[in-house]
């Protein structure tokens, strides 16, 4: 998918007046939705449909929402919205951590939605907000044009947040960036929220990070937020 091409959504919800009130607002912006009721059924249409973003509701009749995300990132990095009755912050981190990219509280503003969705698919198509590049550090390399970065030439598989994030950081070896800026910079619109959400993302990066080549490059600095060291991907 490409910025301004129609996206084909995924919405999994079991309430039919928000599956209504969403596929109304998400239709007007000129996508394509379908449409799954609990988590065994969203699994098959993730498989079949091959949608460009999902919206996932964690609570769920059979598998959960959580474990749908699971299974999921399992397979693919496709952009998920998560609405969550959960308003603790535990919840949202929980969700952020095994794959979400954005998440709502319910009840939502499907205004807010509409526009959270839009926000991500274009840190998806990257090209409109990320200048054509290929960053290189150490053995890092990202390269914005195809949306991919490769540690030690192993594909990070990484979500649109954390290729954001990543690239981000990476710009700017040795920057100290504040969540907030992490936030404003990274994801490219600010919405009520809470700061510590990039620490999720951080966290998968690492990981990720530390899965292709052992170490990672992403460092804390503790009250203030985090830096990429460039000495420790060399």
């Amino acid at each position: 998918m490409t910025l301004g091409m129609r996206a084909k959504i995924l919405i999994v919800d079991d309430e039919p007046k928000i599956v209504d009130l969403v596929r109304l607002y998400l239709e007007r912006d000129g996508h394509e939705v379908c449409v799954a009721r609990d988590g065994s059924a969203a699994l098959t249409a993730f498989r079949s449909q091959r949608p460009d973003l999902i919206v996932l509701d964690l609570m769920l009749p059979g598998v959960d929402g959580l474990e749908v995300c699971r299974r999921v990132r399992q397979e693919s990095t496709v952009p998920i919205v998560m609405l969550t009755a959960r308003a603790e912050e535990l919840d949202k981190l929980v969700g952020l951590e095994i794959g979400a990219d954005d998440y709502l509280t319910k009840p939502f503003s499907p205004r807010e939605l509409a526009a959270r969705v839009r926000a991500v698919l274009r840190r998806t198509a990257g090209q409109a907000e990320t200048p054509a590049e290929r960053i290189t550090v150490g053995t890092l390399v990202i390269d914005a044009t195809r949306h991919e970065a490769a540690c030690e030439g192993k594909p990070l598989g990484l979500t649109p947040t954390e290729f954001r994030l990543l690239a981000t950081l990476a710009r700017q070896p040795g920057r100290v960036f504040a969540r907030s800026q992490l936030l404003d910079e990274a994801l490219g619109e600010r919405f009520e929220g809470f700061d510590r959400s990039i620490d999720a993302h951080v966290k998968n990066l690492r990981r990720k990070l530390s899965d292709a080549s052992g170490r990672t490059c992403i460092e804390t600095v503790y009250g203030v937020g985090y830096r990429f060291v460039e000495s420790a991907s060399a």
